[in-house]
């Protein structure tokens, strides 16, 4: 990724006469349990212009995949998860029901944790999911108590 935004930010600043950074910070990736964060990941993502002031409604932001939820776009770019299908049996069902959870926004508490997960690079999901994750892999999935870690 790192390389690819390096590519193209050389090529977009000389086709427009421009330099410097295109994009604020860098990408970032988290892991996340699927089944009790996805959507709420999902909710997060397409609340940010909202939460930023840039919109009032997440649909009005042309860079994001809101308005294709929805109803308001097509797209060609988008492919849903099963579990955003399970909102409705129709896409009218499931835009009514993703109006209506993008209505309901997020709790602040929520926001925080998925916020964290992305920036600091941690797992984002319930205790059960952390500890199999971390019985899994080798690198930490969450953050470490602070100092020297005890020795009995």
């Amino acid at each position: 990724m790192q390389s690819l935004g390096r590519r193209y930010v050389g090529w977009f600043n000389a086709r427009h006469g421009r330099s410097g950074t295109l994009w604020e910070g860098r990408f970032r990736c988290a892991v996340i349990e699927t089944e009790g964060y996805l959507l709420a990941c999902m909710r997060y993502i397409e609340l940010n212009p909202v939460r930023a002031g840039m919109v009032v409604r997440a649909g009005d932001y042309p860079w994001s995949s809101a308005g294709f939820h929805l109803g308001q776009r097509q797209s060609q770019l988008v492919t849903d998860h099963p579990l955003f299908w399970a909102l409705g049996n129709t896409p009218f069902e499931r835009e009514v029901a993703w109006r209506s959870l993008l209505d309901q926004g997020l709790p602040d508490q929520e926001v925080r944790k998925i916020s964290e997960s992305a920036f600091k690079g941690w797992a984002c999901g319930s205790d059960e999911f952390l500890t199999w994750l971390a019985n899994r892999t080798e690198r930490p999935v969450a953050p470490r108590p602070r100092g020297r870690p005890l020795t009995g």
